[in-house]
């Protein structure tokens, strides 16, 4: 399995020609940030020297589509069944024994100062400060045993705590339940992790599901996972690095600003926060970042956004072809849908159907499954020939929607839907697209002359 752990994702891609290793002495300040934003969707970034540090830095070991279909031994179409197939059925995690997790070759307990130890990009101007931006965030459920991971935004705010935005969601959940009793909860934030795992915990998911469980029924084999040290947590044997902590309770101090995925910094306001117990890491460790708002960010979010998109709407639609959370959409606000109309009306329940799945969704385009949801010139293409705004507009006011979107009103504003699918019973030719007998199987490499006489006849006689 080429995305069996961190590494072997790594190995695979020099080996591939996808790894970018950068030998220049780098900063944490900017430096590489910029560095990895400029190989988005090219590369990924491996930094060997990092000023003042031992541990090298990667960032972008999946920033394209193609990637995450690769690791999940898929392609593109067929990744979001099978991630949709992998959160139905999750498989359990195999617990083993320290000495054979990796993870474990070195213990910290005492003395910790997070940023003497790890090499914290700080990554935007306006950043409040040194950022994890790429750690597992996972807790336990006390009553159930049932873990959930999650990624948070995590700011160095002292030496041994980080600053942590819990959105209401599960982690949230879980620790208000403990804070009103007056405890901590436990927690673990994982760093370097194969890029299976990594995407399996952004799952859309029932309360009480373990997104672990989910990537061991993407990888078609358990999940090798080890008890930690100082918490009641399992985190995955192979990471390179794994922080123990608690969320304290009642405990709130300054976090933010900081560059979100909109491309726009989320505020500073009073956040909850963690208190680090133990750091544990493999020899020669690999430290592990993710650019805010780049490529790898948003298909981080988009994809099981997709799959869980693609849900909803067959529900309503069953004869739902692709979804696609578009990057311009920051993988998020715009959804992009591809049916086989049978009925007149489907596109518009989908559009109600599509706003309903998430409050991120503000956007939503329909057409027909001859139109490639991943080609956004297609799609515009739809809109610009097949939709007038009479007809095919959905608009609605007063809704909810992401606080990060600062054209909202704290989160409140407008949500439009395009139904850009054909007229039922249309004349066959008013829609017929344009095609060029052959075109789809031809090769041009056997047209086109690899010598070079006719250029410089053409010089000779101009």
């Amino acid at each position: 399995m080429k995305a069996r752990t961190f590494r072997t994702w790594l190995e695979h891609l020099q080996a591939t020609g996808r790894l970018a290793v950068i030998d220049k002495k780098v900063g944490l300040q900017y430096e590489i940030a910029a560095i990895a934003k400029k190989l988005d969707g090219q590369k990924a970034a491996y930094f060997t020297k990092v000023e003042d540090y031992e541990i090298p830095v990667v960032s972008g070991i999946c920033s394209t589509r193609s990637d995450f279909a690769e690791a999940l031994g898929t392609d593109p179409y067929g990744m979001i069944s099978k991630f949709t197939e992998a959160v139905t059925s999750p498989m359990p995690c195999q617990l083993v024994e320290r000495q054979s997790a990796p993870v474990k070759e070195n213990v910290v307990l005492e003395n910790i100062d997070l940023l003497q130890m790890l090499p914290i990009p700080f990554h935007h101007e306006k950043d409040s400060g040194n950022y994890i931006t790429a750690g597992l965030f996972i807790v336990r459920d006390p009553v159930t045993r049932k873990q959930n991971v999650s990624i948070h935004r995590l700011q160095v705010s002292g030496k041994d705590k980080l600053g942590v935005l819990l959105l209401p969601r599960h982690t949230f959940h879980l620790y208000k339940k403990a804070e009103e009793l007056g405890q901590s909860l436990d927690c673990a934030i994982v760093i370097g992790t194969d890029p299976v795992t990594l995407l399996a915990s952004q799952a859309s998911t029932p309360f009480g599901v373990d997104e672990l469980e989910i990537a061991s029924a993407l990888r078609g084999e358990p999940l090798e996972v080890v008890r930690c040290e100082t918490v009641d947590i399992d985190v995955p044997a192979f990471a390179e690095i794994v922080l123990e902590g608690k969320i304290l309770p009642h405990v709130r101090e300054p976090e933010g600003p900081f560059g979100e995925f909109p491309k726009y910094y989320g505020p500073r306001s009073e956040k909850e926060v963690v208190q680090i117990t133990a750091v544990t890491h493999r020899t020669n460790p690999i430290f592990y970042t993710i650019v805010p708002a780049g490529y790898e960010h948003l298909l981080l979010g988009g994809i099981p956004r997709e799959a869980s998109l693609f849900e909803t709407v067959r529900q309503t639609v069953p004869t739902v072809k692709a979804v696609h959370m578009s990057l311009g959409g920051t993988a998020r606000y715009h959804a992009i849908v591809s049916i086989k109309k049978r009925n007149e009306g489907e596109g518009k329940n989908v559009i109600l159907a599509a706003l309903a799945n998430s409050f991120d969704i503000k956007h939503v385009v329909v057409v027909d499954e001859d139109v490639d949801i991943f080609d956004m010139e297609e799609v515009e293409w739809a809109i610009a020939t097949r939709f007038q705004a009479e007809k095919d507009l959905i608009v609605i006011h007063g809704t909810q929607g992401s606080k990060l979107d600062p054209s909202t009103n704290n989160g409140v504003g407008s949500k439009m839907g395009l139904d850009c699918t054909v007229p039922m019973g249309s004349e066959p030719m008013r829609y017929l697209r344009i095609k060029i007998p052959g075109f789809d199987q031809l090769d041009i490499e056997t047209y086109i002359s690899k010598k070079s006489e006719l250029r410089e006849t053409h010089v000779e006689n101009r």
